[in-house]
């Protein structure tokens, strides 16, 4: 006869297998809850799909890289991958996968978690291969240019998609064989589009496999509710690996786009961080409550404008410098922006290798407006006249609109012309980029890994970049751009790099004037008292390393 405990025993155990959850805590209980807000609907959870800081945050959330970084060294340091080591010609890296990643599948129906077994080295080849795979349309599979045939593949020279350069060795080791050294690739391998990714999921749902209910996810959450253009709630995973030293069991993500709402329910206590409206953060500082939730660092991001060169009068690169010395960057931080932010002398904000942001002696666009008017002149539109009707257009957000109109403002003070402004919801503002941009539009750069690559090459690059600008990759100083960042990409000595990304830079922000670089962003944000949290200078923020200690 069975001891009445191990009976008693037994059946919990088996009423644990049928709710498929492997006898962990069950899956958002045990800890605490934390509210933010997304401000925007994410275009896509899918890691192979994702261009945009909020889908990136999302993805940070669900799924595992081999690699991540320290949020304050900025190192990058083993997730999924315990080490990693190069050949000595620089063109192999092997990376050494954890055994312990595993898939999940929750049902938020059945609220039931299954098990779907180990991620694995081919699920990580199977992702890098999907990500450049043409068919997938991934909008970030240029970063992958740099692992050998990734560029003839996504291009549709090569059908072969097993030609590229990745391979599973064993279950736990995949192997990178890349065109050129690169001593920066361990962090382009942990980005997302270089998750291992489920095949099974994808290929039974096709595009609706993020959806809650479909997904499989491996990272230190669950997607539970996504009901889209209003919330998105992830319950903490207890088959993380390191589930143990995850203390906030649920998020309950907003989306309000309007930042003096979310910051309204900030001070309601209905959000525990939002970002603060610019015209609010003088209240803020002055108050004793307030002041001491307010946080003001420096981010390696870029707020710029970019011009479709295609499009007339920003054909004409005297005109595009016009627009440029035209801003009064300095004047747009005092008045508009009032959060501590540099104005950029450069693309690739300091702190990123062979950034020329603090160079002295880089000839950076400033603000001239006398300067200004005479390039306008010059380029046949004096004072303005004969200038066809252009259009700024930024995507929907209080603080970009009033940058866009103090702006507007400054180019007809200081050129006597008239800009339309239009604005976009962020999912519809990207096709736009993507496929027809107008004479102006903005976005903001941030680093994806702390290196110039990053930045000039894989942002705009004509034929291996996003190139937004549809700069004619046969001109000259398009190809003259081109040869520079190529060979600073291959370059190992670091001073011969520093100075290819020094006139890269100038021919992109000063002699082309393809971008005008605006300011250089500080993080402003509220935080409540009892939340203890980290700042992510690269990739999502680390929710799953924060606490809540109430009172």
């Amino acid at each position: 006869m069975l001891h009445r405990e191990r009976i008693l025993g037994l059946v919990i155990l088996a009423m644990v297998l049928m709710l498929g959850i492997s006898g962990c805590t069950k899956p958002g209980t045990g800890g605490p809850e934390i509210n933010l807000n997304l401000e925007t609907e994410p275009p896509t959870a899918d890691p192979a799909l994702t261009t945009d800081r909020t889908s990136v945050q999302v993805v940070e959330l669900l799924f595992l890289g081999l690699t991540d970084f320290d949020d304050r060294t900025l190192e990058t340091i083993p997730e999924l991958a315990n080490e990693w080591s190069v050949s000595a010609d620089g063109l192999v890296w092997t990376f050494k996968m954890r055994q312990d990643g595993q898939w999940v599948h929750w049902d938020p129906v059945e609220q039931k978690l299954t098990k779907k077994g180990p991620v694995t080295a081919h699920d990580v080849v199977y992702g890098v291969r999907r990500s450049i795979d043409p068919a997938t349309r991934s909008g970030y599979a240029k970063v992958n240019y740099i692992i050998r045939n990734a560029e003839r593949v996504n291009k549709g020279e090569s059908p072969d998609i097993e030609s590229i350069g990745v391979r599973a060795i064993d279950d736990y080791t995949v192997e990178f064989t890349l065109e050129q050294p690169a001593g920066y690739f361990p962090g382009i391998a942990g980005m997302w589009v270089n998750r291992p990714q489920p095949r099974q999921a994808i290929e039974e749902h096709g595009d609706a496999w993020t959806e809650p209910g479909n997904i499989w996810t491996n990272g230190p959450y669950l997607l539970d509710t996504w009901e889209h253009d209003h919330r998105m709630v992830m319950l903490k995973n207890p088959e993380y690996f390191d589930a143990q030293n995850v203390q906030i069991a649920r998020i309950n993500w907003e989306m309000v786009v309007e930042t003096t709402a979310a910051f309204g329910m900030y001070e309601r206590g209905e959000l525990d961080v939002a970002a603060p409206p610019l015209e609010e953060i003088e209240r803020i500082q002055a108050d004793p409550q307030l002041s001491q939730e307010l946080h003001i660092a420096p981010e390696l991001c870029t707020y710029y404008y970019g011009f479709n060169v295609t499009k007339p009068p920003f054909d004409d690169a005297q005109v595009r410098q016009a627009f440029s010395y035209a801003i009064d960057r300095q004047s747009l931080i005092d008045i508009v922006t009032k959060g501590g932010q540099l104005p950029a002398r450069s693309f690739a904000c300091p702190g990123i290798f062979g950034s020329v942001a603090e160079d002295p002696n880089f000839p950076a666009i400033t603000f001239d407006p006398e300067k200004a008017r005479a390039l306008l002149a010059e380029a046949g539109y004096p004072g303005g006249e004969g200038l066809p009707a252009i259009t700024l257009m930024f995507n929907t957000s209080e603080a970009h609109q009033k940058i866009a109109e103090f702006i507007r403002m400054g180019w007809e003070e200081h050129l006597d012309v008239e800009v339309r402004l239009a604005d976009q919801e962020w999912k519809v503002y990207l096709n736009t980029l993507a496929d027809n941009p107008p004479h102006i539009w903005r976005l903001g750069w941030c680093a994806d890994y702390p290196d110039q690559n990053n930045w000039v090459l894989q942002a705009f690059h004509p034929t291996k970049g996003a190139n937004h600008p549809q700069w004619d990759p046969s001109a000259e100083p398009a190809r003259r751009f081109m040869e520079l960042t190529e060979r600073a990409a291959a370059a190992v000595d670091p001073a011969e790099r520093r100075q290819l990304y020094f006139e890269a830079e100038k021919i992109l922000t000063v002699d082309e004037a393809i971008l005008a670089p605006i300011y250089y962003y500080t993080r402003v944000v509220c935080t409540k008292p009892y939340v203890n949290r980290t700042y992510a200078s690269l990739g999502g923020e680390h929710i799953d390393r924060w606490t809540i200690e109430r009172e």
